[in-house]
């Protein structure tokens, strides 16, 4: 009797033991990890990570690779293994694209391959869908360049292309300034938007081709807007698109390369006479909300969602929580919104609802350098 009563309790003792692990396992907090590019001003700044853990109330954010100079923009493969950014820096023959190794876990990067931006100021990055072909646009060079990515992330020089040509606002569309290279979700081609001569270019993508961009046409959009930043719609068929110097929202339809707008929302009230300068568009995970950043006097975060009959509405406008939004992005789930305030030097959490898209700021905010990019790690 002894004896069995003896097993007995061992089996409760090993039973207790197993639902603690069990219980464990199942409890662990989710974290949310976000590459962070920032403007630096000495040699200890540089590429950051920023860890968002939700049920402990801790935001966190680390240097993972000091030195570079003004790494303003950071994207990551979607294995989150290979990590590219660029050097922000105008000199001859302008800045600079680096790739690196990352492994989850570890708190630093591993520098794989650097080459010049061939024009200055770098200012975005963009990979092809299939990973091998990585786009960045020159801002001061007025151009975008080219290079293939090999399977151990070292960049390849393929094709450098100069855009030409001036737009109405003499101060700030003199010469072009490419923004933003993005590829179409069915990688047949590349959108490049030109603040400084007020066009979204549209370049067919030839992979096989020794040089694999050539024009196809060119979208004048309307004088002074200004395009920056932009995102395609689940499907495909529609453009969102920024307007940084009118602060304007812009939807255009996309049809096998040939673009026509759809509709024009401000960013602005009626009554708003203050400075502006739109900057960061997101789509929602979910693909009901669009969100977009404005800088100047506004330093607000905009939020629309699709109507019934397919025009997209005002649903809220908020502060970002801080000064000079460059940047945001949202986590996975779409359960909150990380904002990056350059000239208050904070990163802003926001808790967004998954119904309506609405967000309310919380209480959680962590100082950075000037941090001036997001992007969101899914590994």
């Amino acid at each position: 009797m002894k004896q069995t009563l003896f097993l007995a309790g061992l089996l409760v003792v090993s039973f207790a033991c197993n639902t603690e692990k069990t219980t464990e396992m199942i409890t662990t907090p989710l974290t949310y990890s976000f590459l962070v590019g920032t403007y630096t001003d000495d040699t200890s700044q540089g590429l950051n990570q920023l860890d968002f853990t939700p049920s402990e109330n801790k935001l966190e954010v680390r240097i993972i690779y000091p030195g570079i100079q003004s790494p303003s923009f950071v994207i990551a493969n979607h294995a989150g293994d290979r990590v590219f950014t660029l050097e922000e820096i105008n000199n001859v023959p302008g800045g600079n694209v680096i790739s690196f190794s990352r492994t989850s876990g570890e708190k630093s990067l591993t520098k794989l391959s650097e080459v010049p931006s061939f024009g200055d100021h770098p200012c975005h990055i963009s990979l092809s869908p299939n990973e091998k072909f990585l786009t960045v646009s020159n801002y001061s060079g007025g151009s975008f360049s080219a290079y293939r990515i090999d399977e151990k992330a070292r960049l390849t020089h393929l094709q450098t292309i100069k855009h030409e040509g001036s737009s109405v606002n003499k101060d700030r569309q003199n010469s072009p300034h490419v923004h933003s290279t993005t590829f179409s979700p069915d990688g047949k081609f590349l959108l490049v938007a030109d603040l400084g001569t007020d066009e979204l270019s549209v370049y067919d993508f030839d992979s096989e081709a020794k040089e694999p961009f050539t024009l196809n046409n060119a979208y004048k959009v309307t004088p002074g807007d200004g395009p920056r930043h932009l995102v395609f719609s689940p499907d495909g068929k529609e453009i969102l698109l920024v307007q940084e110097m009118t602060a304007t929202l812009e939807i255009l339809s996309f049809d096998e390369g040939r673009i026509s707008s759809k509709q024009r929302i401000s960013l602005k009230a009626d009554d708003y006479a203050g400075s502006v300068g739109a900057a960061e568009i997101r789509l929602s995970p979910d693909g009901k909300n669009i969100y977009v950043s404005n800088r100047g006097d506004a330093n607000s975060l905009t939020i629309f969602a699709k109507k019934d009959e397919g025009n997209y509405g005002l649903i809220q406008q908020t502060t970002s929580g801080g000064l000079m939004p460059r940047n945001f992005n949202l986590t996975a789930d779409g359960k909150y919104l990380l904002s990056a305030n350059q000239a208050s030097n904070d990163i802003v959490v926001f808790e967004r609802d998954l119904e309506t898209g609405k967000l309310t700021q919380t209480s959680l905010k962590v100082e950075l350098n000037k941090p001036v990019y997001l992007f969101r790690l899914e590994n």
